[in-house]
């Protein structure tokens, strides 16, 4: 049976913790920062966990 190919844009924006969960950069940081407010931007520069509804999906881009 062939190797499962990982999806290389998937591997770029997601990775895997040592307890097996999958980590992720938040969104809407890149532009028009200008409006938002100090805290909002802040919280953005943190990574944050898969939501729970979506890991299996990323999983399978990820072939892990």
């Amino acid at each position: 049976m062939p190797k499962m190919k990982t999806r290389r844009s998937s591997a770029k924006r997601f990775s895997v913790t040592g307890t097996g969960k999958l980590k992720r950069n938040k969104a809407n940081h890149r532009h028009m920062l200008i409006r938002r407010a100090k805290t909002v931007k802040r919280k953005m520069r943190q990574s944050t966990l898969v939501d729970a509804s979506e890991v299996k999906k990323v999983r399978r881009m990820l072939g892990v």
